[in-house]
């Protein structure tokens, strides 16, 4: 009896050994879970489905922020006459044309900031329908050429009060065409 328990406390003290740095080191793993940012949800997955680069100043529930959705050179294949923003209907925050404005951007990175170079000018409407949807009309004075310069949708909003993801998509009517096309969408972040 003497000998399974003194094998019983020897076998403890190796397990104990083991166990106990284990879950010293792991700790710290499981303490940051809430500052994740790096995570993306598309509802669409197959290949219609074409995801627009886009950036955004605050993203806290309440918060005044500026919300940049970009049109860059391979977002677009012709000059753009109209560019239609659909809003989500779960983004309940309020919309104001003297806050909503259209411009060249120059995209940020590493080295230098996010801003607009040049407003340009264009007739803004903003649109509800009976079921609660709003979207954006942008009719720019002049087409929207097919360059090598990035655009912008700028809004200037106080973030919704919940928190959670958003799906903004983009409809474009090209030079020549009558009807607007799909252009893609962009998943807004509100924590």
């Amino acid at each position: 009896m003497f000998k399974n328990t003194r094998k019983f406390s020897l076998n403890f003290k190796i397990l104990r050994f083991f166990i106990i740095p284990a879950i010293l080191i792991s700790t710290p793993f499981f303490h940051n879970f809430k500052d994740v940012k790096a995570l993306e949800f598309q509802w669409d997955q197959d290949s219609n489905f074409r995801r627009l680069k886009w950036f955004q100043k605050e993203n806290e529930r309440k918060f005044r922020n500026t919300i940049y959705f970009f049109f860059r050179p391979s977002d677009r294949k012709t000059d753009l006459l109209k560019i239609n923003l659909a809003i989500p209907k779960s983004f309940k925050s309020t919309l104001k044309n003297e806050k909503i404005s259209f411009c060249k951007v120059r995209i940020g990175g590493f080295e230098n900031r996010t801003k607009c170079l040049e407003d340009i000018p264009a007739d803004i409407e903003i649109n509800t329908n009976e079921s609660g949807m709003r979207s954006l009309d942008i009719y720019p004075y002049s087409p929207i050429p097919s360059n090598k310069d990035s655009y912008a949708v700028v809004l200037k909003v106080f973030n919704p009060k919940k928190s959670g993801l958003y799906q903004f998509h983009s409809y474009g009517q090209p030079r020549g065409k009558s009807f607007s096309s799909y252009l893609g969408s962009w998943t807004i972040v509100i924590d």
